[in-house]
């Protein structure tokens, strides 16, 4: 059995007790755990369980505050500049999108900046809040340097991922949740884990060329732009990065490109800049939600090139996932990063750990 179903609940309680174990503040804790919980039940392994240890490492270290909340700098009607106090991540993000949404219902748009922040999560968590106002949300953030820049060697700029999410009729929605890399780097890390080859595309070695060999992407290598090589377009990838910077570590005045530190190495803060955007559909053209409802239409309709292989749009193999979930009555986890998790937890003293002999019936 490689694989075990645990229930969300289970998920949520393991990943809450561990935080609390390391003296997080409460509702802090709980709002990581919404966050990773989440990740995992949309299928984006990479971000969720699978991240846990790093965020415990980040409080118990000190290099992370495990109280506090985000204070506003400056704003207008429709911007604002927040300092996320080196607070976690998602306490960050929730804010922000709260505050953008806030001004978006009297503006048409937020568009809410932050520095002083710390790794978030999955993007999508915050752009998908704007769908519950009826609004599009966006989100962007900065991340430490692990991508390998059209026609260099050197990491210079992070994973940088834009989400973007827009309303349709009867709860459907359009949700764009995408590194700017190929790849983000949790699925090579989940590979090395598991002892797999990487798809060719994905990263580099030291020496900038393509290599499916996860250990030489993670140790001295980097991960490529999306487009893969020049010919193949990760020249657009490389750009799509730099214009997260814009948004992030420049319009916010965090640290930005080669200047973040670097990945899960807690020698001073990460200081990553975010960026929170809301706008009202209502504020433009009447029918928006008809129109996206659509287009979503219109390309789910397009006949497969491969049989059996429907078209899908950004948004449903996430639907897939939650739906799969809840058919199965729970998450379905390697095994092995379960065990890793649990060995990380008694390490802390937390208990009792997350059960293993629950298997995936299909």
């Amino acid at each position: 059995m490689s694989r075990c179903l645990i229930l969300q609940s289970e998920v949520l309680s393991f990943i809450e007790r561990c935080m609390l174990a390391v003296g997080t503040q409460p509702s802090h804790a709980a709002c990581l755990a919404e966050v990773l919980v989440e990740a995992d039940l949309r299928g984006h392994y990479s971000h969720g369980l699978n991240r846990m240890d790093m965020y415990v490492k980040d409080i118990r270290t000190g290099i992370c505050e495990k109280s506090g909340e985000p204070t506003v700098d400056k704003e207008t009607v429709a911007t604002a500049l927040v300092n996320g106090r080196n607070l976690l991540g998602p306490v960050v993000g929730n804010y922000c999108m709260d505050l953008a949404i806030k001004k978006a219902r009297k503006a048409g748009i937020g568009w809410v900046v932050a520095y002083g922040s710390n790794h978030f999560g999955i993007a999508a968590y915050y752009s998908m809040q704007a769908l519950k106002e009826d609004m599009i949300g966006m989100c962007y953030t900065n991340t430490s340097p692990l991508v390998v820049p059209t026609r260099a060697k050197e990491c210079m700029l992070g994973t940088n991922p834009i989400s973007v999410a827009a309303p349709a009729n009867d709860g459907d929605s359009f949700v764009l949740d995408m590194a700017t890399s190929a790849v983000a780097l949790g699925k090579v890390e989940l590979h090395h884990r598991r002892g797999d080859v990487i798809p060719e595309g994905w990263g580099c070695d030291s020496r900038g060329l393509p290599s499916t060999a996860p250990a030489k992407v993670l140790s001295g290598g980097g991960l490529v732009p999306v487009g893969g090589c020049e010919t193949t377009g990760g020249h657009k990838g490389f750009g799509l990065a730099m214009m997260v910077e814009v948004f992030c570590g420049i319009l916010a005045g965090s640290q930005y490109s080669k200047h973040i530190r670097n990945w899960k190495v807690t020698d001073r803060v990460a200081d990553l800049g975010q960026c929170f955007v809301a706008i009202n559909p209502a504020n433009f053209a009447p029918g928006f939600k008809d129109r996206m409802s659509d287009l979503l239409s219109l390309h789910r309709g397009l006949e497969p090139a491969s049989l059996g292989n429907p078209v899908v749009v950004p948004g449903d193999p996430e639907r897939f996932s939650i739906q799969k979930c809840s058919t199965l009555g729970g998450i379905p986890y390697y095994i092995s990063v379960v065990d890793h998790m649990n060995n990380f937890a008694r390490s802390i003293d937390v208990a009792p750990v997350l059960p293993t002999n629950r298997p995936v019936v299909k």
